[in-house]
């Protein structure tokens, strides 16, 4: 895969700090023939701004795209098990339709396109994934840097990929989440929804037939990690954004603790953003299941030693090790035989 450019700043604005890391790699940017821009943050929560993506972030991403591209752009999401819209006005999007002549779309609401994963028996699963991500000729990930309670981090390329994977009852004021699940979630002790009775409901009820995608993913730590990768392909982002100005570790991806970091990261090569930054946060990338499965597909550069650095501080500067999720050594078992099978039909 040769080499790829990561921009990696670090200072005390969140705008800023986005605005230079994309003038860093901005030799890699084309947008001459593109017929729409998709801009695309993170909604894992709809009203905890630390889970999701700060809109101050995504109007860097706007003001370093306006400057140099005047055709239609799309700020699109689909919020995990709430109502998209909840988080475009939870969160102050909705002034963008006018400062930028954006237009925001739930991607839950959204036609959907069939793609086929695997379930936790490895038989054939089909999934759908939102037309307008998938249409997209230019898709932008920006989100910020999360631990994860089953693919151990969530960057960019797990951003893009979840949420293209419609959830159609998410649209209701419930989030698409029976009564029944409402209240045990309330009622049942941590434990058990970090095992692996929880992902098998997860996939199994959640993601039942004309329910959340989605949820259908959690078919078990090795199964999701193999899903993603091989989802990737059909929404793959052009351009990779990591907002670091604040982080979370722990009980990632919408619980954990907040970690001041002030940093951003900005490329071309999405794979190479994600490897970059999971060590910066001080985990093995080869460690994490879709990251390696990525760069087994050939999807982008996944060696740490084919990144070419530039910015304003060094690696080993910018490195802050995060605390990982409670179930991160049981993550660890991700690795599946005889994976090839499922590998070769992307290759």
């Amino acid at each position: 895969m040769g080499r790829a450019k990561v921009a990696l700043v670090r200072g005390p604005s969140r705008r800023g700090n986005i605005v230079a890391a994309l003038e860093g790699i901005a030799d890699q940017v084309k947008l001459d023939a593109v017929r729409y821009v998709l801009v695309k943050p993170n909604f894992v929560s709809v009203n905890r701004q630390l889970a999701a993506t700060h809109v101050d972030a995504v109007r860097a991403v706007l003001d370093f795209v306006r400057a140099r591209y005047d055709g239609p752009i799309v700020v699109a999401e689909g919020a995990a098990m709430s109502p998209t819209w909840e988080g475009f006005r939870n969160y102050g999007y909705e002034p963008l339709v006018e400062e930028y002549g954006v237009e925001l779309v739930d991607l839950n609401a959204d036609d959907a396109l069939p793609v086929q994963v695997y379930n936790r028996r490895l038989r054939p699963l089909t999934v759908y994934l939102a037309r307008t991500v998938v249409e997209a000729d230019y898709r932008i990930s920006v989100g910020p840097p999360k631990t994860h309670d089953t693919v151990i981090v969530t960057l960019s390329i797990k951003n893009m990929v979840m949420g293209a994977l419609v959830n159609p009852q998410a649209t209701r004021r419930s989030g698409g989440t029976p009564r029944l699940v409402q209240r045990l979630a309330g009622l049942a002790p941590r434990w058990m929804w970090r095992s692996n009775l929880a992902e098998w409901g997860k996939g199994t009820f959640l993601g039942r037939s004309g329910g959340s995608s989605k949820m259908a993913m959690h078919q078990g730590f090795p199964v999701i990690n193999l899903n993603l990768a091989l989802v990737a392909p059909r929404v793959w982002p052009h351009l990779a954004v990591i907002d670091g100005r604040q982080g979370m570790e722990g009980e990632g991806p919408a619980a954990g603790r907040a970690v001041d970091w002030r940093v951003a990261l900005a490329g071309s090569d999405p794979l190479a953003v994600d490897v970059l930054t999971a060590h910066l946060m001080g985990f093995d990338p080869d460690e994490v299941g879709y990251l390696h499965y990525c760069r087994r597909l050939g999807l982008g550069v996944g060696d740490p030693e084919a990144i070419e650095i530039v910015g304003n501080v060094a690696p080993e500067d910018a490195r802050r090790p995060f605390m990982p999720h409670p179930t991160y050594r049981r993550q660890l078992a991700w690795h599946l035989d005889g994976v090839e099978r499922y590998l070769e039909r992307e290759t």
